[in-house]
């Protein structure tokens, strides 16, 4: 039983007093953590504290703060199986892939301690007898809250941006992955100096109160839904808000690929963390030529992943987060199979404890489907059959979401098509995940706003001043 303690201004233990979470196990339902829910004035007095040590913080020079954060990754690395064991403890993520994400955080800290110095502004050519120049200047307060689906990655990036570049943070990790955020918190604050990093625990209540105190940034990935919430509120107060939010990333399946292939790479997309990924695949246009082979061999891959607890090495397909969250999703299955749609595999509500839920494929559905028109982030591969690929392209960009997509294609010519004309940030073709490292995009749409990964989101968290000097009385140095 992890027992989590809030730090605020260099101080753990601190806060509190609105009571407590409980978080459970969703491969058992027996309570794996305890974490105190902070109040709005605890999140006021969070926010002040970080004011007073936030231009102290700024004036460190970059490769001070750099060596900061190598010892940060440092830190981390230490307590990698902590992280690990508490994710899939939390959220039931198997336990080599909570593994992948820890790593993943580490090697994007190092990536920004090396980055980070060696950004700055530029000199700009104006009168001779003046020095012109933009430079980069940290945002001061930043709050960053984080999601419960790969919450070591996505944190160590948000975290690590926000602090090499000299900003102050309080971080609200989601409340179903409390205990994950708190053993991060307990590894980045042996390298700060206190009052450099705070965290808040907490749910919804703590996380609005968040967006609408008096900092000067919020930066969010999780839901559409809260993304908006924030948008709000910081719209009261002039923060900056950078989002990543939700998505219903589509995946195209041309005429000229193979069947079998095809549905590896859907599988994979669609079924890895049980669909619970910002960029999983959650809808499917399959051309007529190939579909039926395709779901097919999708129906197969399915059926054959080994369903179990996060915790069993065995484990390809883990419980989802809760119950809440498989109701959601079994909702939606079903309301698509009530309107026409033919469950292919899957489907159904095992029985036994946890919030288990099995890979599911379903055809026969129309794009208008709710399945296909919003978020699942579940398990669940729902396919339509188009008769072009002019009509996949089509579909696929017509969405509230812009997220990212996948064409699987043998045409160079289609390719193209693809990446130009699809509404989104991310275009991936043959493959639903990789790329190279470094590479960052904008969401669209209700997707979200702004850079969350990459170089450029250590951009994100400075603000750029213009500064003209001119020697007095308009002579020369």
């Amino acid at each position: 039983m992890y027992t989590v303690t809030q730090l605020i201004g260099g101080v753990w233990g601190a806060g509190g007093e609105a009571g407590e979470l409980t978080v459970h196990d969703p491969a058992d339902g027996r309570p794996v953590t305890s974490a105190p829910v902070a109040t709005a004035d605890e999140v006021d007095k969070a926010v002040a504290a970080a004011r007073g040590v936030a231009s102290e913080w700024a004036a460190t020079s970059p490769a001070e703060r750099a060596a900061t954060l190598h010892r940060i990754a440092d830190a981390v690395t230490a307590a990698a199986d902590d992280l690990a064991q508490a994710t899939t403890a939390e959220m039931g993520k198997p336990l080599a892939d909570a593994r992948g994400g820890v790593e993943a955080g580490i090697a994007t800290l190092r990536q920004y301690a090396e980055l980070a110095p060696a950004r700055g502004g530029r000199t700009l050519h104006g009168d001779p007898a003046a020095i012109d120049f933009m430079t980069p200047q940290p945002h001061g307060v930043v709050a960053v809250i984080t999601p419960w689906n790969d919450p070591v990655a996505v944190s160590c990036g948000l975290l690590g941006a926000a602090l090499v570049t000299g900003n102050v943070v309080l971080h609200k990790p989601s409340e179903r992955t409390p205990a994950t955020g708190w053993l991060l918190a307990r590894a980045f604050d042996t390298a700060l100096p206190a009052g450099v990093l705070s965290l808040l625990s907490g749910g919804p209540t703590t996380g609005a109160a968040l967006a609408a105190a008096e900092v000067d940034m919020v930066a969010h990935v999780g839901s559409s839904a809260t993304g908006r919430a924030i948008a709000t509120a910081a719209a009261g107060t002039g923060a900056k808000v950078l989002l990543e939010n939700g998505g219903s990333d589509p995946l195209i399946v041309d005429a000229d690929v193979d069947p079998s292939w095809a549905a590896g790479e859907a599988a994979l997309g669609a079924f890895a963390n049980a669909g619970q990924i910002c960029v999983a695949v959650e809808r499917i246009y399959a051309h007529r030529d190939v579909a039926e082979d395709f779901v097919a061999a999708l129906v197969e891959r399915a059926a054959a992943l080994r369903v179990g607890p996060g915790r069993d090495p065995q484990t390809q397909l883990g419980p989802l987060v809760d119950r809440r969250h498989r109701d959601q999703v079994h909702g939606q299955v079903i309301a698509a199979v009530a309107d026409g749609a033919r469950l292919r595999v899957g489907g159904t509500l095992p029985e036994g404890p946890g919030a288990f839920y099995p890979a599911t494929v379903i055809d026969h559905c129309r794009h208008d489907l709710a399945l296909i028109r919003e978020e699942t982030f579940g398990p669940v591969a729902p396919v339509v059959v188009v008769d072009s690929f002019s009509e996949a392209l089509r579909c696929a960009a017509d969405s509230p979401y812009g997220l990212a997509a996948t064409v699987l294609t043998g045409s160079m010519s289609h390719a193209q098509r693809a990446w130009r004309e699809l509404p989104v940030g991310t275009v991936k073709v043959n493959s639903v995940f990789g790329g190279a490292p470094a590479g960052a995009a904008h969401p669209r749409r209700a997707s979200g706003q702004g850079f969350g990964y990459g170089p450029e989101l250590l951009d994100e968290f400075t603000a750029t001043k213009a500064v003209h000097i001119q020697a007095p009385g308009g002579g020369h140095w």
